[in-house]
């Protein structure tokens, strides 16, 4: 198992650099957990004493209103990490962050990932372009929710998902995702899917949601 969780940290991008020895010893101080879809992993203002590794599963992070309104901030599949700003500045998590389905993770201490980023040039610079990686991101959606409309958002939300050879988008999303990662209803991201469609833009069937002219869907968002 310690094998394993070496080369799981190697594929990480922030980890990718560390010699084997230090890897090994990461993972001899971390701890594995499973948890079912739907459970949370970590709440905004928790201590941020860990660097979260998805081994499997898939995970979403959001910031939530006083009356509970959701906006999620991105998802996470496997090999992804979280709690790089954390490790950059000893603070607490920033979002809430929930399972999608049912998830394995791994959990490094956070004092561990540090003393390799202070011995380790590579991997502190990987820390910093991860961080300034998030901190582009949250502009261009925070722009986003400013200059563009639902529909736009909505193209754009579309055009950011992983996709399969045939364009389809996988895993796939429910139209409460949808409207959670576009800032919309269910219902005005259901109008904005359905007018795609009308185009030739897309094809729904169900939860499916196919890409056709990925182009078009850029165009319309603006890219």
């Amino acid at each position: 198992m310690a094998a394993d969780l070496v080369q799981v940290l190697r594929r990480t991008s922030l980890l990718g650099s560390v010699p084997d020895a230090d890897l090994a010893a990461l993972a001899g101080a971390s701890r594995t957990r499973t948890l079912r879809r739907g459970q949370v992993v970590c709440s905004a203002g928790d201590p941020g004493d860990t660097l979260i590794v998805v081994l499997s599963g898939r995970l979403k992070v959001v910031t939530r209103s006083a009356d509970g309104a959701e906006l999620t901030l991105t998802m996470l599949g496997p090999g992804a990490t979280l709690g790089d700003v954390s490790i950059a500045d000893g603070g607490p998590r920033s979002a809430d962050v929930e399972t999608l389905a049912d998830s394995q993770l791994l959990f490094v201490p956070r004092e561990r990932v540090q003393d390799v980023c202070a011995r380790i040039p590579a991997a502190a610079l990987a820390v910093a372009a991860s961080v300034a990686g998030t901190v582009r991101r949250l502009t261009d959606a925070a722009g986003d929710l400013v200059f563009l409309d639902l529909p736009r958002r909505v193209a754009k939300v579309v055009l950011s998902q992983p996709r399969d050879p045939g364009g389809l988008v996988t895993p796939q999303l429910t139209q409460e995702q949808f409207a959670h990662l576009a800032a919309g209803t269910r219902q005005s991201v259901n109008a904005a899917l359905r007018g795609f469609e009308k185009r030739g833009w897309i094809t729904v069937n169900g939860r499916d949601v196919t890409v056709r002219q990925p182009e078009m869907l850029a165009h319309f968002a603006g890219d």
